[in-house]
């Protein structure tokens, strides 16, 4: 489970730093479009990000394999703890106080549902 909450996490912040390079796609213009396509799929992050969203993935389906679904899903919403954290660390974004209070919730919730 930490594998896929800590994969999920840098899939997210990965993916966001790559499309802050890439820029806003403000266009509709078919070779505007195929441009920044080509740029996305050059950026590092962006490439970082797909990795570890398939890390994510292909151990999701492993844990199922060992564990019930109600287990496996609320502690997998662990990532709306640890992605804040690597957008705070890694991006730099100010985090405001409401969504810590809603964080430190998630992890409540967590809790409460992991209770045998």
């Amino acid at each position: 489970m930490a594998l896929i909450v800590l994969a999920d996490s840098a899939g997210d912040v990965f993916l966001t730093r790559g499309m802050k390079q890439v820029g806003e796609i403000a266009t509709l213009n078919p070779r505007a479009l195929l441009a920044i396509g080509k740029k996305t799929l050059l950026n590092r992050s962006f490439l970082a990000g797909i990795f570890f969203m398939a890390v994510t993935f292909f151990s999701f389906l492993t844990v199922l394999s060992l564990a019930d679904l109600s287990l496996v899903f609320p502690a997998k919403s662990m990532v709306y703890v640890a992605s804040p954290l690597g957008a705070k660390w890694l991006l730099k974004e100010t985090i405001s106080s409401e969504r810590w209070v809603g964080i430190v919730l998630v992890c409540l919730g967590v809790a409460l549902v992991s209770i045998p």
